[in-house]
C-alpha cells in the first residue's frame, strides 16, 4: 500500500472513521489534509498523531461552497496535487421512523444539505486538481442504511441512497482519471449519531451473520482497498457490514 508523494484529503477528518482513514494513509506514506467543520481541536490532534509529515488541517465545512473551493485551492497551492479524497462528513439525528411528526422540514434539509450537497460541492470543487493526478480516487462514506431503509431515521437513509446513485454518475463523467468507490458500512460503534447508544449498535450487530460491531478501522481498511488495491473499480458500493444484506 505505497502512496508515497500523494496527498489525500478527509472530509470529517476528526471523526473516528476520519481519523481511522487519515491514519491509514499517512501509514502508506501519504501527505493527509484533515478537513473539518467545528472541531478545530480534535482535527488538529488527528493530524499531530499521524505518521510522516507533510500533513494540515483545513476548515472544509459541508455547508459552505466558497470555503469548500477556498479549501481546494489552498490544496493546490500548497502541494500542487490531490490523489485521494475521501468524502466522511456527515449529519444525522435519532428520530425514530415511526415518528413523522419529529423528522422536520428543516431537520430533513439540513441532513440532506450535509450528506448530498456537501460531497457533491467538494467533489466539484476538487475535481480539476483531481484530474491532473490522472489516476485519482474519490471515496465517498455512505451507510447500509441506503439499502436497507433502516438507520437513525428515514430521511438518513434516504440521504445516503442519493449519495451512492450520485457516485455512479460522477464514476462515469470523471473517468478515466479518477475513479469513484462508495464504503458503505452498517453501525459502527462511534459519536456520529447523537442519542445512539453502544447497545443500540450492538443490538443491531447481533443480527448480522458475524455478530459482532463493526470498527472504524475496518472501514478504513476498506476506504485503503478502494483506493489502492481495486484499481479497475469504479461506481460501485463496498459494503462493511458484518453481513448484513445477506443475513
Amino acid at each position: 500500500m505505497d502512496l508515497q508523494d500523494k496527498v489525500a484529503v478527509i472530509t470529517g477528518g476528526s471523526g473516528a472513521i476520519g481519523a481511522a482513514t487519515a491514519k491509514r494513509l499517512a501509514e502508506a506514506g501519504a501527505r493527509v489534509v484533515i478537513g473539518y467543520n467545528n472541531n478545530a481541536d480534535q482535527a488538529e490532534a488527528v493530524m499531530r498523531s499521524l505518521p510522516g509529515s507533510g500533513h494540515r488541517t483545513i476548515r472544509i465545512p459541508m455547508l459552505d461552497t466558497p470555503l469548500i473551493r477556498e479549501a481546494a485551492a489552498t490544496v493546490e497551492r500548497e502541494y500542487g496535487r490531490c490523489d485521494v479524497l475521501v468524502n466522511s462528513a456527515g449529519f444525522t439525528r435519532m428520530i425514530p421512523h415511526q415518528d413523522l411528526e419529529a423528522l422536520t422540514d428543516e431537520l430533513i434539509d439540513s441532513i440532506f444539505a450535509a450528506n448530498v450537497r456537501g460531497p457533491f460541492a467538494t467533489v466539484r470543487a476538487f475535481a480539476p486538481l483531481m484530474k491532473k493526478s490522472g489516476d485519482a480516487v474519490i471515496v465517498n462514506i455512505s451507510s447500509v442504511a441506503a439499502i436497507v431503509g433502516t438507520g437513525s431515521n428515514i430521511a438518513y437513509g434516504g440521504s445516503k441512497a442519493a449519495l451512492d446513485t450520485m457516485a455512479l454518475s460522477l464514476a462515469r463523467i470523471l473517468g478515466p482519471e479518477i475513479r469513484v468507490l462508495t464504503v458503505s458500512p452498517a453501525a459502527v460503534d462511534t459519536a456520529f449519531v447523537p442519542g445512539r447508544t453502544t447497545a443500540m449498535v450492538e443490538k443491531v450487530a447481533s443480527t448480522t451473520p458475524l455478530k459482532r460491531v463493526v470498527k472504524a478501522d475496518e472501514v478504513a481498511q476498506a476506504v485503503m482497498a478502494a483506493v489502492v488495491h481495486l484499481t479497475s473499480t469504479t461506481g460501485w458500493v463496498i459494503p462493511v457490514d458484518g453481513g448484513k444484506l445477506v443475513g
